[in-house]
């Protein structure tokens, strides 16, 4: 299987509702946390900040999500299927955002932010998905 098929297999133009949806969740769970930590006057003057807090994890998301399948003809089919889907590929972002967090953007990647934003992520992303297809 050539990377051409294997991409398309996994990218489904339904899908773009759930990938502009799946990235303002994670700005907007990012931004919340960097606010409840450094307020939001620390923010006002530093608005550059937040694209260092943002970048890491949506570099992993980026390089996940499509791989993992969440942007596949079966995530636009149900929340049976789509949450799975968008867990499964916040799994291995959200490595990649820690490990980009701790080594390569200011930052860093305590035990305790890498639970809360992992747990937390779970909850928001999954939790939109099933929001989006009751809506839908």
């Amino acid at each position: 299987m050539d990377a051409t098929s294997f991409l398309a297999e996994r990218l489904d133009r339904a899908a773009a509702p759930l990938a502009v949806g799946d990235v303002l969740v994670l700005l907007a769970l990012l931004t919340v946390g960097t606010v409840n930590h450094t307020g939001v006057d620390f923010l006002l003057d530093d608005p550059v900040y937040l694209l260092g807090v943002w970048a890491p994890f949506l570099i992993g998301w980026a390089l996940f999500a499509p791989l993992v399948g969440a942007y596949s003809a079966g995530a636009v089919e149900t929340a049976k299927s789509s949450v799975p889907l968008v867990v499964r590929s916040w799994v291995p972002a959200a490595v990649v955002g820690f490990l980009l967090r701790e080594f390569v953007f200011r930052g860093n990647a305590a035990p305790t932010f890498m639970i809360i934003t992992f747990v937390l992520g779970v909850l928001a992303l999954g939790g939109w998905r099933a929001i989006y297809f009751r809506i839908r």
